[in-house]
């Protein structure tokens, strides 16, 4: 089929409306548009129902970020953000796609929509298969659907030609039973979306500090004397996270925001269950915004410690914490003996900052040692990730700001299950450890080789090295990097599987067949056993909670992620002559049994299933957050890194992919941006106004964007120029609409996460651009 692979409508521009970047985040507005979104789709009575159970102790965990819930209580009025409630608006409704509507709909029809189009059909409503050479999913039945996969999936000459991905949507339950499937089944290949986010995070935590989280509570931040934000866009991306900084401004902290766009939800905030919120007075949230270049933080770092050492200089022992770093950690001297090499111009120009600007946040660190930084995929997602965020530590071991109250590190994680997906073992490299756990626990012999991250999955598909793709969840084609190599990868396949609660872009760029098993969402009530089960979650800081929904399903055809694994499971893996070590029938009678089995296997889940009922659950183990440290020597590392900064030709910038506050990962709420002043419009490009007219451009001109990386010509047609403040020789577009110009070979180094935030472009001037609407 020839469907479109990439998320384009590039004809109609005309309705862009541009306005003033907002000055402060939430508020009204953000509870106007909550409610909207819930009741348009679910209906007053089961919207509400679903709203008030939601991040609440005893109801079900938000479908989109991680970000924490209180340990104490709750807020009684909203325990959401603006885009959970749409999230959850999406989960709610009760428009669902039934076996006419696939009839009435053919694939072909359906990809030439845009990704709002897509995903506002509602939820699929039973099982579909597409046949090869079809261009219309038919209905099937579950057990069809189950015995055409395990068919599929024995008949491969290896079970490593099949590739098991996971979203962060899955719960610990299932992942713990997806991973034990694919195990058993013979193969690591378990990509993941955190390869694509916070990958580079946890390669360096666990460098650095012996473990890949982060190593703060959420009450830290109300302890905190400084925190520093990095890459990130909370207002937008875990609006939640605004409340916390509110509370810790209230307590006396400073915040540095650093970032190459100036976020509204960085600036002021608005908390709409305060009445000053309501009324529209703000509390105003950073001190101090740095305006960097893309990919000018390992600069900075080094710059602000260039800047401290010279402090400490003068009055020893005043400014770094020599005592934990004589004790505590290792590596000191090979980095301060590369420090002082380091030219503070040089610094300067790599970051995109003065000196003053640079004087200020060190001056703001220099006496305190309360320090949290916080960051996100701004820092992730570049060649140099993995030791950018070994320069975060290096910073906070300088200062002593790990293992106490109000310090340490925070990257704030994405999708609401990530983290706990990798700590049940969705990893393509599996500790030794987990393996031999594994094996102690179950009796068989799980394979030792690593599997294929998700841009090795890509290669493998793409290169006919793998023709079985299984999604637990996700939008994969719309995730990845490269979406028309990823596309020409999906339709490679001998058969793609996608477990999903909704239509998706995914599920229309598919192998020679197709199947959609469609899953009880987190706000749905499940009675999988004929009894009322529930899962649970690891959020951002490592607290493990219950999730039971509340809602009833919009079909009868659904069924649970842990009831489908386990029916999948048995279909395969009894059919062989060696059948299965496992009792999957055990798990579908009461998700307890799972827990059980997670408690023997994974360690820090003792009692797991008396301390999950408990109100607000229970926190895993944190070495770091302790002040101990699971390195081989046991203490924290310094790193030794130089900055990197790509030469431009005269006509090149630098481009980061962003979201829109009408949005959550890949999946569209709308087309509005309304932080950033942007309406009714998704294909817009932001450039300062120096290089717009360097490049002989205006507000409203049409471009194509495009890069030869490679010699290949990547091009993301018709976008519309809006000037913006942000720095020279920087840009930023939407994703999924540009993933397409990020190279499937430009990756982080050591965590092989695809390099979104600095992709190298031209400008190409379209046929006509589009009139002014301002």
């Amino acid at each position: 089929m020839s469907n479109t692979p990439a998320a384009e409508n590039p004809d109609d521009l005309t309705g862009l409306h541009t306005g003033k970047i907002k000055k402060t985040a939430v508020g009204l507005p953000a509870i106007l548009s909550s409610f909207r979104h819930v009741i348009e789709s679910a209906g007053i009575a089961r919207g509400l129902k679903a709203l008030k159970h939601v991040n609440q102790k005893g109801g079900f965990d938000c479908p989109s970020c991680a970000w924490p819930d209180p340990d104490d209580e709750r807020s009684g009025i909203a325990e959401y953000c603006e885009n959970g409630a749409k999230a959850v608006a999406e989960e709610a409704t009760t428009k669902k796609l039934t076996p006419e509507f696939f009839a009435q709909h053919s694939v072909g029809e359906l990809a030439a929509q845009t990704d709002l189009e897509i995903g506002g059909k509602g939820r699929i409503a039973q099982p579909m298969f597409l046949a090869k050479g079809s261009d219309h999913y038919q209905p099937i039945t579950w057990e069809d659907a189950f015995q055409h996969i395990a068919r599929i999936l024995n008949s491969l000459p290896s079970p490593d030609q099949a590739i098991f991905y996971t979203s962060g949507r899955t719960s610990n339950e299932a992942a713990f039973l997806y991973q034990l499937f694919v195990r058993e089944y013979g193969t690591n290949n378990l990509p993941d979306c955190s390869n694509m986010c916070h990958e580079s995070s946890g390669v360096a935590l666990t460098e650095s500090l012996g473990l890949g989280k982060g190593s703060v509570r959420l009450d830290d931040l109300y302890l905190a004397d400084v925190i520093v934000i990095m890459g990130q866009n909370p207002g937008t991306n875990a609006p939640r996270m605004l409340t916390a900084l509110q509370k810790a401004k209230n307590n006396g902290a400073k915040i540095i925001s650093v970032n190459p766009l100036p976020e509204t939800g960085l600036m002021a905030f608005n908390n709409p269950q305060q009445v000053k919120g309501i009324l529209g007075i703000s509390t105003p949230l950073t001190d101090l915004y740095l305006p960097i270049k893309l990919n000018g933080d390992m600069a900075l770092l080094q710059a602000i410690e260039l800047l401290l050492w010279l402090e400490e200089e003068q009055a020893p022992g005043t400014v770094f914490d020599t005592a934990f770093i004589r004790d505590r950690t290792t590596g000191y001297s090979p980095f301060l003996e590369h420090l002082q090499q380091a030219s503070l111009p040089d610094l300067s120009t790599a970051c995109g900052l003065s000196i003053e600007q640079i004087g200020e946040a060190a001056t703001m660190l220099k006496d305190k040692k309360k320090i949290i930084v916080c960051w996100a995929m701004g820092l992730t997602q570049h060649t140099n990730a993995v030791d950018t965020i070994k320069e975060i530590v290096n910073l906070l071991l300088l200062k002593g700001s790990i293992g106490k109250p109000g310090a340490g590190t925070c990257p704030v994680r994405g999708h609401s299950n990530v983290q706990g997906d990798r700590t049940m073992g969705i990893w393509e490299r599996p500790t030794e450890k987990l393996l031999d756990s594994i094996e102690k626990v179950f009796g068989f012999q799980p394979p030792r080789q690593h599997g294929f991250d998700v841009v090795n999955a890509i290669r493998a598909m793409h290169e006919g090295k793998a023709s079985v793709f299984f999604a637990m969840g996700g939008n994969f084609l719309s995730a990845s990097p490269d979406t028309n190599y990823t596309a020409a990868a999906l339709r490679h396949c001998r058969l793609t599987v996608h477990v999903s609660t909704k239509l998706n872009r995914s599920h229309l760029i598919h192998g020679e067949e197709a199947l959609i098993l469609p899953c009880l969402a987190h706000s749905d009530e499940d009675f999988t056993g004929g009894q009322e089960q529930f899962i649970s979650c690891e959020n951002s800081m490592g607290v493990v909670q219950s999730s039971k929904g509340v809602l009833q399903p919009v079909s009868e055809d659904l069924l649970s992620e842990p009831a489908i694994i386990c029916l999948l499971a048995k279909a395969t893996l009894g059919s062989r002559p060696r059948g299965t070590k496992v009792d999957w029938d055990r798990y579908i009678k009461n998700y307890d049994n799972i827990r059980d089995d997670i408690q023997r296997t994974i360690p820090g889940f003792d009692q797991y299933n008396i301390r999950v009922r408990e109100p607000g659950g229970f926190y895993l183990p944190n070495g770091p957050r302790e002040g101990l440290f699971n390195t081989p020597d046991q203490k924290a590392h310094f790193n030794v890194a130089d900055p990197q900064q790509p030469s431009l030709a005269d006509d090149e910038l630098m481009m980061m992919t962003i979201r829109s506050h009408d949005q959550f990962n890949t999946t569209i709420y709308g087309l509005n941006d309304r932080y950033r002043g942007i309406y009714n419009e998704r294909r817009v490009i932001l450039l300062n106004e120096e290089d717009m007219r360097t490049q002989g451009l205006k507000p409203n001109d049409v471009v194509d964007i495009f890069n030869d990386h490679g010699s290949v010509r990547r091009i993301a047609h018709r976008f519309v120029v809006v000037p913006y403040a942000i720095p020279r020789q920087c840009a930023a577009a939407y994703y999924p609409e540009t993933n397409v110009l990020v190279p499937i070979d430009t990756v982080a180094d050591k965590s092989n996460t695809p390099v979104s935030k600095l992709i190298i472009i031209r400008l190409k001037r379209s046929a006509e651009s589009v009139p002014a609407n301002i």
